[in-house]
């Protein structure tokens, strides 16, 4: 095993199956942001969503995905020129990656890809012990989703933040209070039929308990282009209270629970989720 990825591993005291199929996921999304600044992406984008706040913030659940935003609107942005550089970072790593590109069914303001690499074959390279070896079915792919929002909403604004695994460099992200309204956006507006991604309620609490208050300008912004708001409406922070109470009314948070807890390592403050909590929740969010 190379000698950055072993001490990268190091930092998750994996026990289980499922803590290193989750490092292995981190580590892999790390040099897939190596290879991005490497190939000069953040000169053009910016970092953000769950997975921002994971690895830049210490968000103590893992992300699923790499999301990022351009920092001007330009609809014909290809991310897949990039995807090259990603794919040469982590096979300089050792591990054996391809990045396919999300075909478009309708036209959106997303930009995909998927890195995509068999989770028994990179299991055995981090030297995962046997013992969780087994638990894996020889088929299994791990996949990272990646998306730019090529047409983002305006009003946010970025920071340089410095990662030091498995190199030393550099990125932008959002500024913490604009990563607070990109997900309570995601709270308010995501469309999962009868599901609830639990993940969303769960960063929003993140937020809250760090007294991060969220940027409202930009949320407002947000919600007006996917037309959950009007053009002509003004977001205030009554409002917005009043669309989270009523959002927490329509919502299954046992099921929230359900999507949530493999992405933690301790599940114990999901003892207390219930409308209940999540009114206390709402109550004390902060606008800027």
């Amino acid at each position: 095993m190379n000698d950055a990825i072993k001490i990268m591993l190091s930092r998750y005291n994996c026990r289980s199956t499922v803590d290193y199929e989750n490092a292995l996921k981190e580590i892999i999304q790390e040099i897939a942001l190596l290879g991005f600044w490497r190939s000069k992406f953040f000169e053009k984008a910016s970092f953000y969503g769950g997975s921002a706040l994971r690895i830049l913030y210490g968000l103590d659940r893992f992300s699923e995905d790499l999301d990022f935003s351009l920092l001007n609107r330009n609809k014909k942005f290809s991310l897949m020129s990039y995807c090259k550089a990603i794919e040469n970072e982590l096979k300089s790593f050792g591990f054996s990656v391809t990045i396919e590109e999300k075909k478009k069914k309708t036209q959106t303001n997303i930009d995909s890809a998927f890195i995509k690499t068999g989770t028994l074959q990179n299991m055995i390279m981090i030297d995962t012990p046997k013992s969780a070896i087994k638990r894996i079915h020889p088929g299994k792919i791990l996949k990272i989703k990646l998306e730019v929002d090529v047409n983002p909403p305006q009003g946010f604004r970025v920071e340089a933040k410095y990662l030091f695994h498995p190199v030393p460099f550099l990125i932008n992200t959002y500024v913490q209070p604009d990563l607070f309204a990109g997900k309570l956006h995601a709270v308010l507006c995501r469309s999962w039929g009868n599901r609830v991604k639990g993940r969303d309620w769960y960063d929003m609490v993140w937020f809250v308990g760090r007294d991060i208050a969220v940027h409202l300008k930009h949320l407002e912004n947000r919600m007006k282009q996917t037309g959950f708001l009007k053009k002509n409406a003004c977001l205030n922070e009554k409002t917005l209270k009043g669309m989270l109470l009523e959002k927490i009314k329509t919502t299954d948070f046992d099921k929230a629970k359900e999507d949530v807890e493999n992405f933690l390592k301790d599940t114990s403050s999901l003892k207390l989720w219930s409308g209940e909590y999540f009114r206390v929740i709402c109550d004390k969010i902060k606008t800027v």
